[in-house]
């Protein structure tokens, strides 16, 4: 009945959303479940007791300077050693740096998370969290080819670019704010049944509008990005394997991203409940749609606490005429502790 649920959830969210257009303006990823801080910060510790985890995209190399992104990001749970405790905390600090094309602009980001999940039931948590971030912009007008620099003929870098920047750099502070339901049931090392479970989110990044603006004006603010989810593990009785549907949907002003698919994964060894020595050897393949933009394909290993995994955009949008339906590359490493010895199926 809860599977039934589920994949109820995952229907009517894709169907709600199946109208809206993909034009995406803050940071994002194809592999969004390795990058929980930038979705949510209830997802502070929601994953394990720690985990470090590093990420590299770029796009439009087909046809352009790509544009690149570095993200990195920390994080676990501060109160996990108490016991007979139904709360704990967890933080989280994230870094990326987004570079576009030639250099033209870059953006640096450093974000606080801190997140309360409580557990409401045997198999039932609820999570709230809040986000802090400190970011900088900087822009290189010498680097840009501008229309008031073409002659007539031919681009000409010495003519003025005529944009009257009032400051090449400039900083922000913004606040985002969270919650997450989750449901995980841990009766696979009992019994014969598989372990099952989801997720379903909400957050807002940008709540307090900041300034964002290279012309000093206080009207140009960050538009407020809202980011839902939902994700499921689904494990499949007298096999190791593992079905993981998900939806991903973000809307910043009119710009709207909608990611949907599922991932398979398979596990070659289960951990041992003994010893640390015999470690989990997994791997997982997927396939997502960024609805009207691109298909992604992604696959992950995973051994004991490591794990890392790519996923490639292959575009379908009108801009496949330039890339010839190049999109995005997509590279991460990750360390998860509770991997060492895993018990139960986590959705990751």
């Amino acid at each position: 009945m809860r599977v039934r649920i589920i994949y109820f959830i995952v229907l009517l969210v894709a169907c709600v959303l199946q109208t809206t257009a993909v034009h995406a303006q803050d940071v994002h990823f194809s592999q969004t479940d390795v990058s929980p801080l930038t979705l949510n910060p209830a997802l502070a510790g929601a994953n394990a007791s720690f985990q470090g985890i590093a990420m590299y995209r770029g796009q439009y190399g087909s046809f352009a300077s790509p544009f690149q992104t570095f993200f990195a990001s920390i994080d676990g749970r501060l109160t996990a050693a108490l016991k007979n405790s139904n709360g704990v905390l967890g933080a989280g600090l994230v870094f990326f740096n987004d570079r576009m094309g030639d250099g033209y602009f870059t953006q640096s980001n450093i974000g606080f998370n801190f997140s309360y999940s409580l557990k409401v039931s045997r198999f039932s948590r609820v999570a709230l969290g809040l986000n802090s971030t400190f970011g900088q912009c900087v822009t290189n007008p010498a680097s840009g080819q501008w229309g008031s620099q073409y002659d007539g003929t031919a681009f000409n870098p010495t003519l003025p670019n005529g944009e009257p920047f009032y400051e090449q750099n400039f900083s922000y502070f913004d606040l985002g704010v969270g919650g997450v339901y989750s449901f995980q049931t841990d009766i696979g090392k009992i019994t014969n049944e598989a372990d099952k479970g989801f997720n379903v989110g909400f957050a807002a990044y940008h709540v307090n509008n900041p300034r964002y603006s290279f012309y000093n004006s206080s009207i140009q603010t960050l538009p407020v990005r809202y980011a839902g989810f939902v994700n499921a593990n689904i494990g499949i009785s007298a096999t190791n394997g593992i079905l993981q549907p998900a939806i991903y949907y973000q809307r910043q002003r009119k710009s709207n991203e909608l990611l949907y698919g599922v991932s398979y994964k398979q596990i070659i060894r289960k951990a041992s409940w003994e010893t640390d020595n015999i470690k989990e050897i997994a791997f997982s393949l997927g396939i997502f749609s960024r609805l009207k933009d691109a298909i992604v394909v992604r696959s992950s290993i995973f051994y004991g606490p490591f794990s890392a995994g790519f996923a490639y955009d292959i575009n379908v949008s009108r801009l496949s005429l330039v890339s010839n339906f190049k999109g995005g590359f997509e590279t991460f490493v990750r360390y998860n502790l509770d991997n060492i010895n895993r018990k139960k199926v986590r959705v990751n």
